[in-house]
């Protein structure tokens, strides 16, 4: 079977969730698959390292450059041009019209979750805003149509069943993210002290991947460790990767403590590579998101031995299992409390170290790759019948 798979964003060097997900199911797939042909259709950029060919693995860049053009247009024209009989689109959208069937990863339904007008008024960038306002518009569409719908827990297969009311629907599948094989312990001091330096990173600091989307919950973070530092007095700093200056300013004038901006570094992007080694370096992985479909990063801390504090809702608990501390996002007392308790309890800290290798040890790309493509083979077989 010839197998198209949607990889928009693939080639770009600064890459963010979803394309990690669908990076590692194509590398994975890259070394499990020989029966299957795949073509892999991305938009040209600069990072052609991300991915290669191999035998029966097959890139075509296609060139559009606005997204809603490429996916709607280029990319249903692409794949009927090169013969796929089965389409995967990773990202939360799909053509909405094309003959070829259709696997669609709808990592989240968030964005149907608030009003249109919500949406375009509220926080985040406008290029949040508009992606939302687009996923709103095409989803309905992409969920009556495809063949089978993946996603990535089943806090979030409940979700949508729920709201677009198909429970029960045996197109609806949850299948879990892994964690990269590199993320584990970093025991180099020369590679610790490199990326030390390249990030300018204290000697004690917790980690947060807080970022300009509201669900992140960065003003109740930033609450949580002012508050902690008020309580403890400690030289804690905080670490947060690619978040504006500007932004950063504006939320610490919301809490009232702009003299907290001494106390915060910003890294800028952050290659996937050099993770493991910011990971390693901190105290403890802040993740009191207000909401998410898995929590990939959690894994990759627990991976790296270091305890994380997350959030009591959505797939969180489902993800962390008991190898985190939950703490309600809405209530930053609860975040503080448990950077005391994980900063002055050492048995809490190291009984959640073994208890996060233990969890991360439970997921894994490869077992992503194998029940995606027990999926393409299931479609394939129903669609040969």
């Amino acid at each position: 079977m010839k197998i198209g798979i949607e990889g928009q964003r693939l080639f770009r060097k600064k890459k963010h969730g979803m394309d990690m997900v669908a990076l590692e199911l194509i590398r994975n797939l890259q070394r499990i698959d020989t029966e299957n042909e795949y073509v892999l259709f991305i938009k040209p950029d600069t990072d052609h390292t991300a991915i290669s060919e191999t035998a029966n693995f097959k890139i075509v860049e296609i060139g559009t450059s606005f997204y809603p053009l490429w996916e709607q247009l280029a990319l249903p024209r692409a794949a009927k041009k090169a013969g796929c009989q089965l389409l995967h689109c990773t990202s939360n959208t799909a053509p909405v019209f094309t003959s070829i069937p259709l696997v669609v990863t709808l990592h989240d339904i968030i964005y149907m979750e608030s009003s249109l007008f919500k949406i375009l008024k509220g926080s985040g960038t406008n290029y949040q805003k508009f992606g939302n306002a687009y996923r709103r518009l095409v989803v309905p569409w992409i969920i009556k149509k495809s063949r089978k719908i993946i996603t990535v827990s089943h806090f979030e297969k409940n979700r949508i069943g729920q709201f677009f009311g198909i429970n029960g629907d045996l197109r609806l599948k949850a299948v879990y993210n892994g964690v990269s094989e590199h993320f584990k312990p970093v025991t180099d001091p020369f590679e610790l002290q490199r990326v030390k330096t390249k990030y300018n990173l204290p000697n004690r600091f917790f980690f947060f991947l807080g970022n300009t989307d509201p669900k992140k919950n960065t003003k109740g973070t930033l609450k949580a460790f002012s508050d902690y530092l008020k309580q403890t007095g400690s030289d804690m700093q905080l670490v947060m990767l690619d978040y504006d200056h500007y932004e950063l300013e504006q939320l610490l004038e919301e809490i009232g403590d702009t003299e907290l901006i001494h106390r915060i570094i910003l890294t800028g992007y952050v290659v996937n590579s050099d993770l493991p080694s910011i990971y390693c370096q901190s105290e403890v992985f802040l993740y009191p998101s207000l909401r998410e479909s898995f929590g990939i990063p959690m894994l990759e801390a627990m991976a790296c031995g270091v305890p994380v504090i997350t959030s009591n809702t959505s797939s969180m608990p489902e993800v962390a299992g008991d190898a985190a501390l939950l703490t309600d996002p809405y209530q930053p007392a609860e975040i503080t409390a448990a950077m005391i308790r994980l900063t002055t309890d050492k048995k809490l800290k190291a009984d959640l170290v073994q208890k996060g290798f233990e969890q991360a040890a439970k997921f894994s790309w490869k077992a992503m790759a194998v029940n995606v493509q027990r999926i393409y083979n299931e479609l394939g077989a129903a669609c040969n019948s």
